[in-house]
């Protein structure tokens, strides 16, 4: 009789148009606390795959520069190959720090308005967090620009790389050690030979060096610019 009564409650449980939402508050806290458990474990997966590509980047650069600085037979157009290939894994990169940033804004609002209200409240009137939250899971979108997540990259971690790289680049071009043995040195001192050793096949020394400081330019800009922190980003320092 208890196993019929059972089935019964269970297919009409299942039959019904929509799940039972939770009703009482502590089933609404157990739903609240699987949900952040959820988007945190979401968050972490996205953080991954974002080091992960940081990792690539400096693996790639710490290679080429071992193998265009190690001998003097190697051309300088690794150098520039390496800045092209550093560019490629931003780019990568960027667009899985957007989809990370909108895992990242949904726990932080989570910990802000819900969490740290349990643990201290303040008193300080609550911003409408689980409004957002729920905009954001009925019609999930993009919190930044693809062009403020290349920057926002730009400036944490990938600068410093394309520093790297030019600085040796520069070294390459202008060290005749590093060009063909046997050169004298007095040759480092003449411009026209730091032109003639930026040559990359067919383009001339000069076009090369106009296209580096141009790519430079628009590095040291996007590095430099800071558009206005929002929402998670002017709640605290400790950010990614």
């Amino acid at each position: 009789m208890v196993a019929e009564i059972s089935k019964a409650n269970f297919e009409k449980e299942f039959d019904s148009p929509r799940p039972a939402l939770p009703a009482t508050p502590g089933e609404i806290t157990n739903t609240l606390s699987h949900y952040y458990r959820g988007e945190l474990g979401r968050m972490i997966s996205w953080r991954d795959r974002i080091d992960r590509t940081s990792n690539w980047a400096i693996t790639v650069s710490a290679a080429l520069l071992s193998v265009s600085l190690s001998t003097s037979s190697s051309h300088h157009g690794v150098l520039l190959f390496g800045m092209m290939l550093i560019t490629l894994l931003l780019l990568i990169e960027a667009r899985r720090y957007r989809f990370f940033d909108i895992y990242r804004a949904r726990v932080r609002k989570l910990e802000r308005g819900y969490f740290a209200q349990i643990l201290a409240p303040n008193g300080e009137p609550r911003a409408d967090w689980a409004g957002a939250i729920a905009k954001s899971l009925r019609k999930p979108e993009f919190l930044l620009s693809y062009r403020g997540a290349v920057q926002r990259r730009l400036r944490r971690n990938y600068c410093w790389m394309y520093l790297i790289m030019l600085l040796a680049w520069c070294l390459k071009i202008t060290t005749p050690k590093l060009q063909t043995e046997g050169t004298p040195l007095t040759q480092t001192h003449s411009w026209s030979y730091v032109v003639d050793n930026a040559a990359l096949g067919p383009i001339p020394g000069s076009a090369v060096l106009f296209l580096v400081g141009l790519a430079y330019v628009g590095i040291v800009y996007g590095t430099l610019h800071r558009e206005a922190d929002e929402d998670e980003f002017v709640q605290g320092e400790a950010h990614v």
